[in-house]
């Protein structure tokens, strides 16, 4: 079991976390690398807007750089809780060391790119692309377009990685029910931010592939950390029942 700590150790974190401490003698309160986030897509987002005339891509725009900071803000708790009681080291590692959540959120950006350019605009009389902004998209908005995607890709990543490694470890260990009540709660963390992305779904009603892969992405984070839970507190019960 490694020492709790709720301070990352880089080359121990998730990568998101590495940037956020990466500027040398700099040190970002997690609210303010989150604002400055959040402030610098919004911006580019209006002024792009404006500039091109294409404001119906603002609101869905909007609508994902917010997922995505509010992606930010669950991953700093998810680890933090993760990092402040023991946890068996085996666990640690796969979850902040080991870059699955990056091929994890590669894999789904790739995903999204193959249909946005190639799926869509072949089986479709209205890509989403050409809705959003037009015959001709310009391409300083495509450009944001692809770095906000990205952005929520990785949290998705992180969200997928953060559920299969939560249920790994709730199947494979017991823990006293102090410990285990934390881990719930970080499991709880990463179920609510799958969750929170089923405000996509206004975006993408006319759009049934990506209408179906957000909602089955959504049901499996659900299903699998629903079951890190129930085995967190089933199992937890058992060890408070042993006899001492």
């Amino acid at each position: 079991m490694s020492r709790g700590d709720p301070r990352p150790v880089y080359g121990e974190t998730w990568v998101y976390e590495s940037i956020v401490g990466a500027l040398p003698g700099i040190e970002v309160p997690t609210w303010a690398a989150v604002a400055i986030q959040l402030s610098i897509f919004e911006v580019g987002i209006v002024a792009l807007s404006w500039y091109y005339d294409v404001w119906p891509a603002a609101i869905a725009g909007t609508a994902v750089v917010i997922v995505a900071s509010i992606g930010s803000v669950e991953m700093l708790r998810i680890s933090t809780l993760v990092r402040r009681i023991d946890v068996p080291e085996t666990y640690q590692a796969l979850l902040f060391s080991s870059n699955v959540e990056v091929v994890l959120s590669v894999l789904a950006y790739i995903a999204m790119l193959t249909h946005l350019f190639v799926f869509d605009p072949q089986m479709s009389q209205n890509p989403i692309v050409t809705d959003l902004f037009g015959e001709e998209p310009p391409v300083l908005v495509v450009y944001l377009m692809l770095l906000i995607l990205w952005d929520v890709s990785y949290r998705i990543g992180t969200g997928w990685w953060a559920s299969v490694t939560g249920l790994w470890r709730s199947a494979r260990y017991q823990f006293d029910p102090q410990t285990a009540r934390v881990f719930q709660r970080a499991d709880l963390e990463t179920l609510g931010f799958g969750i929170l992305q089923l405000v996509l779904v206004p975006f993408v009603l006319n759009y049934p592939v990506l209408l179906a892969a957000l909602l089955a992405h959504v049901t499996a984070v659900t299903v699998v950390t629903g079951l890190s839970v129930l085995l967190l507190r089933v199992r937890s019960r058992t060890v408070d029942a042993s006899p001492s």
